[in-house]
């Protein structure tokens, strides 16, 4: 078994960023490296973590090549968003030419960029670059309630 050596500042950064890192796979990281600091063994640090031993033993490995800033990366990136690139033209397509529906969105979407996208995410487009547009969330029409009379 490798001996590993904590620095006091690493203690305090590990002691810190076990409870207030905002990645919570990156507070289990720093949990394992804790329960090292305590000279526990990687038995019982996994069952303690709750994660496998070899997930112990990957933490630790990347805390030796790399230190507490190899601990604190994550190896995902995620998927870029195409519609991101057409945001400031849809924007402004948008406010020049309101959709009535989700459907004539999308239509409007593929005319202009060319990317294809389905009803729940042109919804999800559209909420995001009407909050920055400054428009009122909730109904566009006011609702009746029971104390209003029709106009007519």
């Amino acid at each position: 078994m490798r001996r590993f050596t904590f620095t006091p500042a690493d203690l305090d950064a590990i002691r810190q960023e076990r409870y207030h890192h905002p990645h919570p796979r990156v507070q289990q990281k720093m949990e394992v490296l804790w329960l090292k600091s305590r000279g526990l063994t990687h038995e019982d640090i996994a069952a303690l973590a709750d994660v496998s031993r070899r997930s112990v033993q990957r933490y630790l490995d990347e805390f030796a090549d790399g230190g507490l800033g190899r601990i604190r990366q994550l190896p995902w990136k995620g998927k870029a968003n195409e519609l991101a690139a057409h945001r400031a033209s849809l924007e402004d397509y948008f406010l020049q030419n309101p959709p009535r529906s989700t459907r004539e969105a999308q239509a409007a979407i593929e005319q202009q960029t060319g990317v294809r996208r389905g009803l729940t995410r042109v919804r999800a487009f559209l909420k995001k670059i009407s909050a920055c547009a400054g428009a009122r969330p909730g109904r566009s029409r006011p609702r009746r309630t029971r104390r209003s009379k029709p106009t007519s």
